[in-house]
């Protein structure tokens, strides 16, 4: 095995022979892996999104970032016409890894909402934000997605079995200050 010397630059690799072959060249780099993602890459998508939204002109939903942090921010969805929802507001945040696109942004509800998809804390069952996330979603189809689950809840995927046996079996809805307050006839 023979190495590499040059005096006029510094290599960190190692040369070595095989018998009867050519010298190849062994990098002690680490290679990077198919989904590494910089932080450039991952600001760059960020600010195009944000772009993207406010140029889309989808009513109903909004997201900017926390102060100076593009990694975090808020939005907010309004619940779509003809549903027990129509005309609320609802405040979410959204956090977004390092690895961005390739996972999911964390995204939780912060105004209350008593929903079949929604848990008291906030969080959501929706399988974009989860096991059918792919990198082609944006903030934008997050929002829309989420918009149009509170309208239409898959009560067979429930996180809140309380909400979904009572959708289930609903006659009538009311919204008071944002909660749905369910009654029966």
């Amino acid at each position: 095995m023979a190495r590499n010397n040059n005096s006029h630059h510094q290599d960190n690799s190692t040369n070595t022979a095989t018998p009867g072959g050519p010298v190849v060249a062994l990098s002690k780099k680490t290679l990077p892996t198919a989904k590494t993602v910089d932080t450039q890459s991952v600001l760059k998508r960020l600010q195009s999104e944000l772009m993207a939204l406010m140029m889309s002109g989808n009513s109903g939903i909004s997201a900017f970032p926390e102060e100076d942090n593009i990694f975090h921010w808020k939005g907010t969805i309004t619940g779509s016409k003809d549903t027990v929802f129509e005309g609320t507001e609802y405040k979410l945040s959204l956090s977004f890894p390092s690895d961005y696109p390739f996972k999911p942004p964390k995204v939780k509800f912060e105004t209350s909402c008593f929903h079949p998809n929604f848990d008291m804390h906030g969080n959501i069952c929706l399988d974009i934000l989860q096991d059918k996330w792919s990198s082609a979603y944006d903030v934008r189809t997050v929002l829309l997605s989420i918009q149009s689950l509170l309208g239409e809840p898959n009560t067979s995927s429930p996180l809140n079995a309380q909400a979904a046996s009572l959708w289930g079996n609903q006659e009538g809805i009311f919204l008071i200050n944002g909660f749905s307050i369910f009654f029966f006839l």
